[in-house]
């Protein structure tokens, strides 16, 4: 049987290179002041819809709501294997936190169409949330599994796979259609296709073209679509800060440092030291 796949990628900025200076006074991030990147765990999220698309046939989508850099990670996915991609760009979706985008995300899903599964990453770097996959799942009513490593199978209208816990892993089934975020430990995600990105380097969003070049490119089936707050139905209140509950108070820098460091010598007598301070500080009982 085919199955319709659905993956919310994000491109993100790249918070190996976070400072104070890359944020606004109002406690949002300037992400013009950081390199951007495909969010790691969304990368794994489209691998996994890509390895079910082989196991079992069917189609690959991806949705991404950003500015228009942001159909830079639309090409990527493009590159790997996705067969359709949607970009989510317009000025009521900016500085949008975890509530706004999953009602956004939600509204062009439905928009979107039926999908029997909808992949996600665990978390953005970004935010480290993980509740935006969690909270597209609520809004559109749907079964979820969250942290998933493994999909075992898609039998009988469900879909079956073993997530991460604390204190080890369990094993889900939910009806379809559902909502499974994916950790990084689920595959290896693959690299660009050089014969995708031959075809799909030239892919663009109207945003990022005149509406001769779009013409030209729709011809071609290079388009990226393309859709707004109306065209996906999102109610303006509900969008960007209007509809962000969340506030940040105060932003500081925090730098750690190492303190109190011994070092001990590679030998019986000083790992017996070790092994006794561990004990009298109730490291080890």
């Amino acid at each position: 049987m085919n199955y319709k796949i659905l993956v919310l990628v994000k491109q993100v900025p790249d918070t190996k290179a976070i400072s104070l200076k890359a944020m606004n006074p109002d406690g949002t991030l300037n992400r013009s002041a950081l390199p951007a990147v495909f969010n790691p765990e969304d990368l794994n999220a489209l691998e996994a819809g890509l390895q079910l698309k082989e196991r079992y046939g069917g189609s690959v989508a991806v949705i991404t709501m950003g500015p228009p850099a942001a159909a830079a990670v639309l090409r990527e996915a493009l590159y790997r294997g996705a067969d359709e991609a949607i970009l989510l760009t317009d000025r009521h979706f900016a500085a949008s936190d975890t509530l706004a985008t999953s009602y956004i995300l939600s509204q062009a899903i439905k928009k979107a169409g039926h999908h029997d599964i909808l992949l996600c990453g665990r978390q953005a770097i970004d935010g480290n949330t993980a509740q935006v996959g969690p909270q597209v799942a609520e809004k559109l009513g749907l079964p979820q599994i969250t942290a998933v490593e493994e999909i075992v199978s898609i039998a009988g209208g469900k879909i079956s796979a073993w997530r991460i816990m604390e204190n080890g892993r369990e094993l889900l089934e939910v009806p379809l259609p559902a909502v499974l975020t994916v950790v990084d430990s689920a595959n290896e995600p693959r690299p660009a296709s050089a014969k995708k990105i031959m075809r799909f380097k030239k892919a663009k969003a109207p945003c990022e073209v005149t509406p001769e070049e779009a013409a030209a490119l729709r011809a071609r089936g290079l388009l990226i679509s393309e859709w707004n707050a109306e065209q996906t139905g999102a109610e303006p209140s509900r969008c960007g800060i209007q509809g962000s509950p969340t506030k940040v108070q105060k932003i500081k820098k925090v730098v750690l440092t190492a303190r109190d460091i011994k070092h001990y010598a590679a030998t019986d007598e000083s790992l017996s030291q070790l092994l006794h301070e561990l004990i009298h500080e109730h490291t080890f009982d």
